[in-house]
């Protein structure tokens, strides 16, 4: 089951790369990113770990129609069933952090741990800030001016600490090769918010988050410490939102803490 692989969903195929015979990880990335994203997490964790990494629906070597309504939490679940995984830890990044929580509440036996490193959340109501700076960059997104909305989610204040980082050539990288398409329509369906689920958390979960993280994600993380039951958080002094490339070491630390003494998946 290592290397490569392409998993066929409704109106889509996920493409990804599997590290060892059986997954204990199973790794989501976040928005205008692919699995490559995971790359200094990945090399930072133990080679014998099994890790599976694949890119979202229309991201990265992912293909999707554009006309076919979607959740990402049902391609889980889908890619789960025909790569054999019964249950598996499931890390989330950012956007990939509110797929993992979705996924982790809609199937709780699939999920043995969950690990959230900077999570968004389904169904968040946004500040005024965040749909300004979403905007600036959806607009030139949707007249064509791909160059423009790349450089303007580069300059999102979320990655104010990973610009000034030495992972800043990987951000910028990872940014300059997204096609942009979710900027301009994204079918993906409404759902309704999981903060009113938090309470049903049933699996030990492990909250990674940046003390100069954006106000809205510092304040999503919040409510999750405080609602979900078995959340063990730890806040970064000094670092921002994208902890797997501004701390891999440490981020790899704490999952490897975390996860010990998991069951290989089944």
């Amino acid at each position: 089951m290592a290397g490569a692989f392409k998993v066929s969903v409704e109106g889509a195929t996920l493409s990804g790369e599997q590290r060892g015979e059986s997954p204990d990880l199973v790794l989501v990335h976040g928005m205008a990113g692919d699995r490559h994203e995971w790359d200094r997490l990945a090399e930072a964790l133990p080679p014998d770990l099994g890790i599976l990494r694949y890119d979202l629906r229309g991201f990265g070597r992912s293909e999707a129609r554009e006309d076919v309504a979607y959740s990402h939490t049902d391609d889980l679940l889908a890619l789960f069933d025909q790569r054999g995984i019964g249950r598996a830890a499931v890390v989330g990044l950012s956007m990939g952090g509110g797929i993992a929580l979705n996924f982790a509440l809609s199937h709780p036996q699939r999920v043995s741990r969950l690990i959230l490193v900077s999570p968004a959340m389904v169904g968040w109501e946004w500040s005024d800030e965040w749909k300004d700076l979403w905007r600036a960059v959806a607009e030139p997104a949707r007249k064509g001016d791909m160059a423009l909305a790349r450089e303007r989610w580069l300059m999102h204040p979320m990655f104010a600490v990973a610009r000034e980082s030495e992972a800043a050539a990987d951000l910028r990288h990872g940014i300059e090769a997204y096609h942009g398409r979710q900027w301009v329509r994204d079918r993906q369906r409404d759902e309704l918010p999981d903060i009113d689920r938090l309470h049903s958390l049933a699996m030990p979960a492990l909250l990674l988050t940046g003390e100069h993280d954006f106000a809205d994600l510092r304040l999503i993380a919040d409510v999750i410490e405080g609602a979900a039951p078995g959340v063990e958080r730890i806040d970064y002094a000094g670092a921002g939102h994208m902890l797997h490339i501004e701390r891999p070491s440490q981020v790899a630390q704490a999952i490897i803490s975390f996860i010990g003494g998991v069951p290989q998946a089944g």
